[in-house]
C-alpha cells in the first residue's frame, strides 16, 4: 500500500532544522522512517541549511572556548538509561521504528471500549505526549476535537475520517480547527503512534458522559 498522507513541508523544514518539540520531532521521524519521498525532500532542506551556513562570515569565538571544552571532557558521563519493563516486542507492534523501542513505556490502558493507550516516556522533557494508540477492528471513535496540534502515524491497520483514508506510513495532521469521528477498518486493529499536544475534547452527549474518564 502506497503513502498517500505526508507532514506539509514546513514540518518537514522544522524536522531538518530541529525547532521541533521532541514529542512531534518523534512522530516526523516516525514517519520518515517508512516514507522515502519525505526523507528525500528533508535531506533536500538539510543541504539548503548545509549551503547557507557555508556562506556565512566566520564568527570569533569567546576567548574562554577552549577552557569550557576542555571542562566538559572532564564530566563524568550520566548513566544509560535502563529501560523499564515493560517493552513493545517487534510481535506486538512490528512497525514500530528501532529508535522508539528503545524508550521506556507503560502499560496498556483502557480508555474506551475496544481502545487503548499505552504511553512512551521520552528522554527529553517535552510539552508534548507521545503514545500508542490501539483501537479493535471497526471501532467508531467518539466524534472529537483538539485543544492543541495532533499528529498520528499509523503503525498498522487502517483508519478513516472526514480528511480520508489512512493506512501504514500515512501521517494524519490535527488541531484546534479538526472535528473528526476516525473509524477503523474492519478485519484488523488498528495501531499509531500519536504525539499530541493539549487536550482531547470529546463531542456529544456520550463524548461529554466519558469525557472524565479519558486521561491520556
Amino acid at each position: 500500500m502506497s503513502i498517500e498522507h505526508h507532514p506539509d513541508d514546513s514540518m518537514l523544514a522544522a524536522f531538518a532544522a530541529g525547532t521541533l518539540d521532541h514529542g512531534q520531532h518523534v512522530a516526523i521521524a516516525t514517519h520518515l522512517v517508512s516514507c522515502p519521498q519525505c526523507r528525500a525532500f528533508m535531506h533536500a532542506m538539510e543541504h539548503v541549511g548545509g549551503a547557507v551556513l557555508s556562506r556565512l562570515s566566520p564568527a570569533p569565538m569567546s576567548s574562554n572556548a577552549l577552557k569550557q571544552a576542555e571542562a566538559r571532557l572532564n564530566e563524568t558521563p550520566l548513566p544509560a538509561a535502563i529501560p523499564a519493563a515493560p517493552t513493545v516486542s517487534e510481535t506486538e507492534v512490528s512497525a514500530l521504528p528501532e529508535f522508539v523501542r528503545r524508550y521506556r513505556f507503560g502499560s496498556w490502558t483502557w480508555i474506551a471500549p475496544s481502545v487503548h493507550v499505552r504511553p512512551i516516556v521520552l528522554p527529553q522533557t517535552s510539552d508534548t505526549c507521545v503514545f500508542l494508540l490501539k483501537s479493535g477492528p471497526g471501532t467508531k471513535m467518539l466524534q472529537h476535537s483538539h485543544t492543541g496540534i495532533e499528529m498520528t502515524c499509523v503503525l498498522t491497520g487502517a483508519f478513516s475520517h472526514d480528511g480520508g483514508h489512512y493506512g501504514p506510513g500515512d501521517f494524519d495532521f490535527g488541531d484546534e480547527t479538526v472535528d473528526h469521528q476516525p473509524v477503523v477498518d474492519a478485519g484488523l486493529e488498528c495501531i499509531c503512534l500519536v504525539a499530541m499536544q493539549g487536550e482531547l475534547r470529546l463531542n456529544g452527549l456520550i463524548g461529554r458522559l466519558m469525557q472524565p474518564f479519558v486521561r491520556l
